[in-house]
């Protein structure tokens, strides 16, 4: 009960910081934006929306009017005419080494080429993009907090005195996950999978704290690219299987039901070989689709604002009174869902690794 409310007093110090710094800097941020595309017609939420979620090669920091401040990430691709490393500011500016960006629906915000019949072809693209720099700092950064988190533990004597710092905000949640989740599903194995579960757990919490974060280095959609929640699944994909013992390949492909479920039509192993897939799918679409939704629904209050304003002060000022105040409640609730989401990952994922282990 100690630690539970420890960690409650935390996020919710966690909440009243980042949830108001988000919903003030989304309503301003987003204003520039909003209200330029308003002066053109009507608003285009879906643009708006997934302009903000979307990768890019760039990183917008602020507006000041018609100014934009934004990071031009370099850009490295090779095409047919061989490699080609320059920044994505040259993009902006028109065609560059026979490189533009995609104007169908198909190549929509990538960079591609001209093919000999004048189709968009695309090129091979390893360019640091705003997820890539994303993942680079947030990976960066986590393990930071666990190197300084590992030099309080080397420096003091933790029968003496109690953590401090990085120290004191890290414990209580590294014990929650080693103790409470993976000890009790994998009991004397614990040591040799926790490394890898509470690293995806902080990873992953990280970053969702780090979207919530509407200035930089937050605010990057990293958790709700599809790209990234597979990568993870995968790895605990492959855990599980390799790591899988005779009698869990044994369930799979011939489980202990009635013959005629296995001969002459395999079904039951069909339905295991099924389900052993589907496993690190919902690991992915999870993770992918709360996390996602989260942003499009604080991206979506943020637009109503703009979309009443024609319609009157008086109405106006009542719907961004609303919109502000439902923001900070869909901060203060993706909040939770951040630490929910990382929690549920890790727990699912434990529980398919012990499952895989039983004897």
């Amino acid at each position: 009960m100690k630690l539970l409310k420890y960690v409650s007093s935390i996020l919710l110090t966690m909440v009243m910081s980042i949830s108001l710094a988000s919903a003030k800097s989304a309503a301003a941020g987003d204003t520039a934006a909003v209200a330029q595309e308003e002066s053109q017609g009507d608003v285009d939420v879906q643009k708006v929306i997934f302009s903000h979620i979307g990768n890019s090669y760039k990183w917008e920091i602020c507006k000041f009017g018609k100014k934009e401040v934004s990071i031009y990430l370099p850009v490295i691709v090779h095409s047919s005419t061989g490699w080609h490393v320059f920044s994505s500011k040259r993009l902006e500016e028109g065609p560059y080494e026979g490189l533009t960006m995609g104007t169908g629906e198909k190549y929509d915000g990538k960079i591609v080429e001209k093919g000999p019949s004048g189709q968009e072809v695309r090129p091979f693209d390893i360019s640091i993009t705003k997820d890539v720099l994303s993942l680079f700092m947030s990976s960066a950064l986590l393990v930071l907090l666990i190197l300084l988190c590992s030099r309080w533990y080397k420096h003091h004597d933790v029968n003496k005195e109690a953590p401090t710092g990085i120290a004191a905000l890290m414990e209580p949640v590294i014990m929650m996950i080693h103790t409470d989740v993976v000890r009790d599903a994998l009991g004397d194995e614990t040591d040799k999978y926790s490394p890898f579960l509470c690293t995806a757990f902080f990873w992953i919490l990280l970053n969702n704290l780090l979207g919530i974060v509407p200035f930089f280095p937050g605010g990057a959609n990293l958790t709700g690219n599809i790209t990234i929640t597979f990568f993870l699944a995968m790895c605990t994909f492959f855990i599980v299987n390799f790591s899988g013992t005779k009698s869990y390949f044994k369930d799979i492909f011939w489980p202990e039901v009635p013959w005629w479920l296995k001969v002459p039509i395999p079904l039951m192993p069909i339905i295991e070989i099924f389900g052993v897939f589907t496993k690190p799918f919902a690991l992915m679409v999870r993770l992918f689709a709360n996390m996602m939704a989260g942003h499009v629904l604080i991206l979506s209050l943020v637009c109503v604002i703009f979309l009443v304003a024609k319609y009157g002060a008086v109405v106006l000022g009542s719907m961004s009174f609303i919109s502000v105040t439902f923001g900070i409640f869909m901060d203060c609730l993706d909040l939770l869902i951040s630490f929910i989401q990382a929690y549920v990952f890790t727990v699912l994922s434990t529980i398919f690794i012990s499952l895989a282990r039983q004897k």
